[in-house]
């Protein structure tokens, strides 16, 4: 019998002596709801749900309660601001919040939805014409993962952030609210560090909703690279008027900590440098966590000599003023889209006897980044490292570079030869006459014009979907991704970039030729991290590739049960003793928190890839809901036990 399974049969067994039965205390709780009001469950980031009617004990019953199709088509080109090429909606990636039994949600075309948070029913949908603008330029399609709620003055206000547009919606009825901004919206790139082309900025995350302000980063396609190319600032407004209150550049100005940081006036006219992905805030200090991006260009940074702050740091701001508080480099002079891209998890632990207030940032790096909330210092030892020296023309690199000493990293960080496939000698011989013309070894090796080859890869490691906190335990739960990509510098093509060099983006990815992946399994895993002591507790791979499972090349050679699969989304934790996520396959998974046994799996007809969430309604069950599929495939589906 597992711990958590015990658990819940020792707990019940003390509710029979006490006179109650499992039922009953649930009918007693029917009242008792239990929102989820936050994109991370809460302002901090935590995705805990404090519900606990499934556990390890009836997981098994888990059936669909009921699903909700977005109904959204691609729509045929040519459209602006890519001729000829259609619009579509990608991956379904929102993760919904609910609030008094009613669910918010904005679409991959960034409509905006309200939900019976019991039956899926729809009550309104507000479509802000998004998708009228053509396909973003990012190559993905229209995606969106998030709105954010304000409640004040008798009334609750939604919040969405699309494209360039801050848009103030009725939360009852889905009208624009006339009294913010014009008619309702702003634009966002009023107040950016120098005019920017609205088509090239983006919104993907949701933004976040502190006492009167709005605060949020923005988006931008990594291929764009042009002198002024959309610059990062972070924004904050006022909820009832749409009102500039504060703005932070991102890339530091004259006069601003960190300017010296860009050699040769560069941040006059580098552009990026923004946070795209979910931030967090500590509401009882009213401080923000800020996972910032890579600067312009991702891969060859001759035009920006220098450290390059706040690229690919955790910056701490004050949110009522934008005041910068304390700030940590995770990689300096990045070229290796390292963004810091998962949001911060803020969370209370012992160490060493002693309750600290802690902020923890996972990244594509593989490594768990872990500090005091408020002074910035680190819970555990950061050691700066020698690293190996760029000789690209013009390219001058970071001599050293940051790396934890603990938790130990969740990810293998650099490829060596015995992370190669090794199904057969065969394929691994196949393997080692791949990699030999290519530079690889130890981490943060840099791009070259012969190639390099990269271990974790663009997507990580770690990214948006972030990790998983239980409060109960300490115990925090992260989603890493394990594949290997080439990183080969070509010149710039004057009629695309503005650069010396550009990564050659026709061969990132690098497989066998019979489409094999370069690296062995697992090619994604959960792993359990205790912040108490910094110790990992287990770790288990999630999901499956089928590409790999029935690849010609592997037939009649024993696997693995699970190899894993690549994504970036995150998990969600329940006071239920269950950890919930997909990983970025076809079905949502349900472990056990204390060990890492899986215990259930629903198939969802599509690729999950978004980070669930978990509630209960008025009503007294509890539903654990994940969006999954694209385009006209896209669904809610909401999972409860039976009725």
């Amino acid at each position: 019998m597992t711990r958590s399974l015990l658990r819940a049969v020792l707990l019940q067994s003390v509710l029979v002596a006490l006179g109650f039965t499992w039922a009953g205390t649930q009918l007693a709780a029917q009242d008792a709801g239990v929102d989820w009001p936050y994109y991370g469950g809460d302002q901090g980031g935590q995705k805990y749900a404090p519900v606990a009617d499934i556990h390890p004990g009836n997981v098994g019953q888990l059936e669909v309660a009921w699903e909700w199709e977005t109904g959204e088509e691609p729509i045929p080109g040519p459209r602006q601001p890519i001729p000829g090429q259609d619009v579509r909606p990608a991956s379904f990636e929102v993760t919904p919040i609910v609030v008094n039994d009613t669910m918010y949600l904005s679409t991959g075309y960034n409509r905006v939805v309200a939900l019976n948070a019991d039956t899926g029913e729809e009550y309104w949908a507000f479509d802000p014409g998004t998708r009228n603008w053509g396909r973003p330029p990012n190559g993905t399609g229209l995606v969106h993962r998030g709105i954010g709620m304000w409640t004040g003055d008798g009334q609750r206000r939604i919040f969405l952030n699309t494209r360039w547009r801050l848009i103030a919606l009725d939360a009852a009825t889905g009208e624009p609210i006339e009294s913010f901004g014009h008619e309702g919206e702003i634009d966002l790139t009023e107040h950016l560090l120098w005019p920017t082309n609205r088509l090239h900025y983006t919104q993907t995350s949701p933004p976040v909703v502190f006492e009167d302000l709005v605060i949020l980063g923005n988006g931008v396609w990594d291929g764009f690279v042009y002198r002024q190319d959309p610059p990062g600032n972070m924004q904050a407004f006022d909820v009832r008027t749409g009102e500039i209150r504060w703005v932070f550049n991102l890339i530091p100005q004259e006069g601003e900590v960190g300017q010296e940081t860009w050699e040769d006036g560069s941040e006059t006219y580098t552009g990026h440098t923004n946070v795209w992905a979910p931030f967090t805030l500590d509401t009882e200090r009213g401080l923000l966590y800020l996972p910032v991006g890579t600067p312009s260009n991702d891969y060859y940074g001759g035009h920006r000599k220098g450290d390059n702050l706040f690229a690919e740091s955790l910056l701490c701001l004050d949110a009522r003023t934008g005041e910068r508080k304390w700030h940590f480099q995770a990689v300096h002079h990045g070229l290796w889209d390292y963004d810091l891209g998962s949001p911060p998890t803020l969370a209370t632990v012992t160490v060493d006897g002693r309750e600290r207030d802690i902020v923890a940032a996972a990244s594509k790096m593989g490594m768990l980044y872990v500090f005091d909330r408020v002074t910035g210092e680190p819970i555990w030892p950061i050691e700066e490292r020698p690293v190996q020296q760029s000789d690209v023309p013009g390219e001058q690199t970071a001599p050293t570079q940051p790396f934890t000493t603990r938790p130990a990293p969740f990810s293998r960080l650099g490829l060596k030869e015995e992370d190669l496939i090794d199904f057969t000698p065969e394929l691994r011989q196949q393997a080692l006459e791949l990699i030999e013309p290519y530079r690889y070894g130890e981490m943060y090796m840099p791009p070259s014009l012969e190639g390099t080859l990269m271990l974790p890869g663009i997507i990580g490691g770690a990214n948006w979907g972030g990790g998983a906190f239980d409060p109960t335990t300490g115990i925090y739960y992260v989603k890493a991704s394990e594949g290997a990509n080439l990183l080969k510098l070509v010149p710039g093509d004057p009629e695309r970039v503005e650069a010396d060099y550009d990564i050659d983006r026709s061969v990132r990815g690098i497989n066998l030729e019979n489409g094999l992946p370069l690296v062995k399994p697992p090619y994604g895993h959960l792993t359990a991290i205790d912040l108490n002591t910094g110790d990992h507790l287990w770790q288990v791979p999630v999901g499956d590739t089928p590409g790999v499972r029935f690849n010609p090349a592997l037939r009649g050679v024993e696997l693995p049960e699970r190899l894993g699969v690549a994504g970036a989304v995150g998990p969600v934790v329940t006071a239920g003793g269950l950890v919930f996520l997909t990983g970025g396959a076809n079905a949502l998974y349900a472990f056990d928190s204390t060990t890492g046994e899986e215990l259930w799996s629903g198939p969802l007809g599509g690729r999950g890839y978004a980070n669930p969430m978990s509630y209960r309604t008025r009503a007294g069950r509890q539903f654990v809901v994940i969006a999954s599929g694209s385009g006209s495939g896209a669904k809610l589906t909401a999972f409860a036990l039976p009725d």
